[in-house]
């Protein structure tokens, strides 16, 4: 970071904070200076024009400023001497990664996209002014490097400041000519800081606080907080909510508080003081997926306090806008504190409402007031409320038009639980056999079991045991879910279903119904919200029916949960459409649990398995040390293809040996670091058999440049080099034929470009590139060509006609059944594990570094107990013993000469 100290303070500061020599160390722990969250708007040369028209860009650049420990006290009474980082956070830029999990490293992309100053100066306690000079880098859009000086000149707010009064402003201006290419144009700050001396003048304790006329859930069905819980319940905890519109609110100028229609509103509390239980706000409106509050806009976020009614439980706060944002940020002030919000949480849920909060926002103008508007909204975080219940309604209807189906359960059979984990399900879905949609399903409650994050910080609220529908069958449970679908392309024959889309294009259906444990059956009606046009009155289609069967849990992972959505209504009725067919993969948690001890498991077969081609590597180590005649004899291609074979996956995985992997792909199977710790111990153990084949191969070597038969066996080996490439060029074209033939989806891409997953529809950013297919595909043969390490070795053998015993039998014996054996576990995982699993889960026997199917698991384990025999022949009876009499007759491979071991 460029140092600041070549600039001086007295040139540019002077008038504003004189200078004062430090006498010690500033030691309280109180911040001089906190900022909540700032805005910013001036400085384009450098920082570019922000633009709120892109999807999380406006949540991506914010300022913060940073008071360093280096705070020290001066002579001058009040004044202290300290040192700031003030760093400009702008949107992200992701490249296109051309495979899978090639996204750059968060902090790569941090780095890139922050521009930091680094300032020194003096702030005065009396005035509440800070004036800094300092200096950055930046790296221009031409990719020249810059360095950037400037002074930051800030007013703090005043001491004992009210909501009206707490606005903090500031410049940062550039200390360069402005026809010097390091210039930049002023950069206005807006602040909203934490004040240890604020006032709470707006909201009051108690009754009142801005509440009459929100709304009115009865209390002992809403959240109740105990005395002294509202900081914890509330500070720095964002609520986002989708906003509804009043009935009148038929164009811009007649909704909300800015005149324009905003899809949500987010609120987030950056102050509070517990012993008056009154809190700061930020209110935004915004049509993002997703808010910081550290993105504020004044031109469309509103400041309040908030206290808690008790009585009503009620948040309820009172809101003011800043006023001129338009103009400069100098002008900015706070004022028209007309706006008013009431936030409850509903201990009650639904079918119809199953929002965990719901607010009303509106002014206490009168409805002839042009400002006048009301605004309700709602919100579904998940949270687990102390005390929330579920009101079965449609239990009974579900399960008249669902009778309970009798089945035969095979041996073994059992389906899940009602557990949350192997409920919930991704889905395909399909209109006729077209897919029109993804979707998933989620749980809500299970009976009166809510799963969601659990809060424990309210006594219980009084509220008695909701009624819950009998069931006939003790194997049955009342059940309710979510089902969300994206991505929608809808048909003619369900254009119905628009007017259910959200602004994000969604379709948001809640369910009810019943689930059998004993025959995996769930139906349930279904309910989707209309959303009329001009209209904030709530509607609901309930006519639907949704049929789910899930597999039992002895099944392969990937069988299939099939089901059906349809309509009840007549076919002439505008909401009616036509039935949809939904289809998932199945992943349970006791599935789950054996890939877990599944891959624990397979980590010691990994160990057991180097450790062993280390055993037998070293015994050739010792063979030919007993027999160093030998050492010419061995094919050094073969021995090349082994070494390259275990060098690869160390130079590709050397990370493993010193840092911990952060790839989050398989979060859910790896709960410890159990398999980190022996991955490690994997790499070990590898790179003890990589050196100990550098040592053989390096000895081979020496011993054909010093042997005086040296020209004759390069001349063998190099036709068995030539022999061997082509061989592998023919072998490889052909295997990649039949893979494409095989795997093949229709449209030359296989269907293996897509890694193993719960969900029948790949997630567009895991789909593998033809480039990452390829490269896999060439791991793969490569592993191939491993399993068939011998063939070097025959061929030599060939050119040569040699009997020499150059391998041991122990390592050529040996290290084939090293190879042989993953092929026969595959066979066995095939049959008694999954079918599909977490992508990267196979650590023995992996996909990714062999061919590996039923086929190829016969085909290799034949070809390389063959190599071995033909081994065995050659060193027994000759290296030409394989070919047919005839051609050992003609004698066309007597060009090489037989050398004797004698």
């Amino acid at each position: 970071m460029a140092s600041a100290s070549e600039i001086s303070y007295s040139d540019h500061c002077a008038s504003i904070v004189p200078e004062s020599s430090p006498t010690g160390r500033f030691s309280t722990q109180s911040p001089i200076l906190h900022l909540a969250t700032s805005y910013f708007k001036g400085g384009e040369q450098i920082l570019g024009k922000k633009s709120t028209d892109q999807l999380f860009n406006s949540s991506d650049v914010y300022l913060s400023l940073y008071i360093t420990e280096n705070i020290y006290v001066t002579k001058t009474s009040g004044v202290y001497k300290v040192q700031a980082r003030l760093r400009f956070r702008l949107p992200h830029q992701y490249r296109n990664y051309s495979g899978y999990g090639q996204w750059y490293h968060p902090r790569d992309v941090y780095r890139r996209r922050s521009l930091r100053f680094l300032l020194n100066g003096f702030f005065s306690e009396q005035s509440r002014k800070l004036c800094m000079v300092g200096k950055a880098s930046w790296q221009s859009a031409e990719g020249k490097l810059r360095n950037l000086e400037a002074v930051f000149q800030f007013n703090h707010a005043k001491k004992n400041s009210t909501l009206l009064t707490s606005l903090a402003k500031g410049t940062l201006k550039s200390l360069s000519s402005s026809n010097s290419p390091n210039y930049f144009e002023p950069i206005e700050i807006v602040s909203l800081p934490v004040l240890s001396d604020y006032n709470y003048t707006l909201a009051s304790k108690g009754l009142g606080g801005g509440c009459l006329g929100g709304n009115d859930i009865p209390p002992n069905r809403s959240l109740s907080l105990l005395p002294g819980s509202i900081c914890s319940r509330f500070l720095w905890r964002t609520y986002d909510f989708e906003v509804e519109y009043a009935a009148g609110c038929k164009s811009t100028s007649d909704c909300g508080p800015f005149k324009k229609k905003h899809a949500h509103l987010s609120l987030s509390a950056f102050q509070c003081s517990e012993d008056e239980e009154k809190l700061r706000y930020i209110l935004a409106f915004h049509n993002e997926y997703y808010w910081h509050y550290q993105s504020f806009d004044p031109k469309t976020t509103l400041i309040g306090e908030g206290s808690w009614n008790s009585e009503k439980n009620q948040l309820c706060i009172v809101a003011c806008r800043m006023l001129n944002s338009d103009k400069s940020l100098e002008d900015v002030r706070v004022g028209d504190c007309s706006v008013r919000l009431s936030i409850q949480f509903p201990l009650v849920w639904n079918i119809t409402d199953t929002s965990s909060i719901v607010g009303l926002v509106w002014t206490n103008k009168t409805a002839t007031d042009p400002g006048h508007f009301k605004v309700t909204s709602s919100n579904n975080n998940g949270e687990s409320l102390p005390g929330l219940k579920y009101e079965y309604t449609q239990v009974g209807k579900a399960r008249e038009l669902c009778p309970r189906k009798e089945v035969v359960k095979e041996n073994g059979d059992n389906f899940p639980k009602g557990n949350s984990y192997d409920m919930r399900f991704d889905m395909s879905v399909k209109h006729s056999k077209e897919e029109i949609a993804w979707g998933n399903g989620l749980p809500i409650f299970v009976n009166s079991e809510h799963y969601g994050e659990n809060f424990v910080i309210t006594e219980d609220s009084g509220l008695g045991e909701v009624e819950e529908s009998t069931n006939i069958y003790s194997s049955q449970m009342n059940i309710s879910y979510k089902i969300t679908f994206s991505y929608i392309n809808l048909k003619e024959q369900i254009a119905s279903l628009n007017s259910s889309l959200n602004q994000w294009g969604q379709l948001l259906n809640s369910a009810e119904g019943v689930y059998d444990t004993e025959t995996g059956h769930l139906c349930m009606v279904g309910c989707r919200e209309i959303h009329p046009l001009h209209s904030s009155e709530k509607s609901f289609d309930c006519e639907m029916i949704i049929d789910v069967e899930f597999p039992p849990l002895s099944s392969m992972v990937g069988s299939s949960i099939n089901g059906v959505i349809q309509s009840r209504r007549a076919k002439t009725d505008s909401l009616y459409f036509e039935q949809l067919n939904i289809s998932s993969s199945s992943y349970y948690t006791v599935q789950a649990q054996e890939s877990i001890w599944r891959m624990d498991l397979e980590i010691i077969m990994v160990l057991i398995s180097n450790t062993l081609a280390c055993l037998f590597v070293a015994s050739q180590l010792f063979y030919v040390k007993k027999h160093p005649e030998v050492l010419p004899f061995i094919s050094v291609v073969m021995l090349s293809i082994i070494t390259l074979g275990h060098m690869i996956p160390l130079v590709l995985n050397l990370e493993a040996l010193f840092i911990k992997n952060h790839d989050q792909q398989n979060v859910i199977l790896r709960g410890d670091g159990w398999l980190e710790l022996n991955e490690v111990s994997v790499r070990l153990v590898s790179l003890v058999v990589f050196l100990l084949l550098l040592r053989l191969l390096q000895l081979a070597w020496t011993a054909r440049t010093e042997d005086g038969d040296g020209n004759h066996l390069c001349a063998a080996e190099k036709k068995t080099a030539f022999v061997s490439l082509l061989l592998y060029a023919v072998g490889g074209l052909i295997a990649f034929l039949v893979e494409l033939e095989k795997n093949g989806n229709g449209n030359g891409m296989p269907r293996s470009l897509y890694p193993a997953y719960n969900t029948t529809i790949p997630d567009p950013s895991l789909v593998m590139s033809e480039q990452s297919y390829t490269l896999r595909y060439l791991k793969s043969y490569a592993g191939l060509v491993l399993d068939g390490f011998l063939l070097p070795q025959i061929l030599f053998n060939i050119f040569q006609n040699s009997r020499e015993k150059a391998l041991s039998y122990l390592f050529y014996i040996g290290t084939t059944l090293v190879r042989l054996v993953p092929h026969a576990y595959d066979l066995y995982r095939v049959h008694n594990y999954m079918r599909q699993d977490f992508y990267g889960s196979y650590i023995y026997a992996n996909h990714s570094a062999d061919f590996y199917s039923i086929a190829w698991d016969v085909i290799i384990p034949c070809g390389c107990i063959a190599f071995a025999v033909i081994i065995w022949l050659q060193q027994r009876f000759g290296g030409s013993c394989v070919l047919p009499q005839k051609i050992r007759e003609l004698g066309l491979y007597e060009k090489v000469p037989v050398v004797s071991s004698e």
